[in-house]
């Protein structure tokens, strides 16, 4: 894999820091990481205009990132293709809201004049019951992980915390808490891969 020629010194350094993260380096990544994080969750933040929902699609962004970085290819600076999978995660996101609420226009709550929403994820009785089975089977994946990414989890997503609330709850400063959530979704996710080969 040879560098573009016509890439910039960042680009260059970026293509150093991938080829060392391909190789198992955790600190390339982390630098990588700790270069674009912000302009990911400001791009994400643009498009899905929620401050929660641009930090998770920022960490999935990474997790996707380094999940997928063998098939980085250097025609591109490593910048325009972690955007790439921002977008693409962004767009997803907007879709999946978009499916799960139905906005009715003509129907008017009776109080105020605001459209009524209506949830569009009605599921009937099998398809409620193979979505509590996956529900349980994803809390058996979550027991497996060390107790302090078990509890981060737990809190996160079948307890519906923010992130200030878990911080506030553990007494941890809020950027230890999305950092090791991160970690946490990593580990998660490479059981879940390993699960489905």
């Amino acid at each position: 894999m040879e560098v573009n020629a016509n890439f910039t010194e960042n680009a260059k350094n970026d293509f150093q820091l991938v080829l060392k993260a391909k190789e198992g380096s955790q600190k390339a990544f982390a630098d990588l990481m700790q270069r674009y994080k912000d302009s990911i969750y400001f791009m994400s933040l643009k498009m899905v205009n929620n401050k929660e929902d641009a930090m998770d699609i920022t960490v999935e962004t990474f997790a996707k990132a380094f999940e997928k970085l063998d098939k980085y290819q250097p025609e591109y600076a490593f910048s325009t293709w972690l955007f790439r999978v921002a977008t693409n995660n962004c767009i997803d996101f907007l879709r999946k809201k978009k499916l799960n609420t139905v906005s009715i226009d003509n129907m008017m709550d009776e109080d105020d004049d605001r459209p009524m929403q209506i949830k569009a994820d009605t599921l009937n009785p099998e398809e409620s019951s193979i979505k509590k089975q996956q529900s349980e089977e994803l809390k058996m994946l979550v027991e497996s992980l060390p107790p302090r990414y078990r509890n981060l989890l737990t809190l996160r997503y079948f307890d519906e915390l923010s992130y200030e609330e878990i911080a506030q709850q553990l007494d941890l400063p809020l950027g230890t808490v999305k950092a090791q959530l991160f970690r946490a979704k990593y580990l998660l996710g490479n059981i879940i891969n390993r699960i489905e080969r």
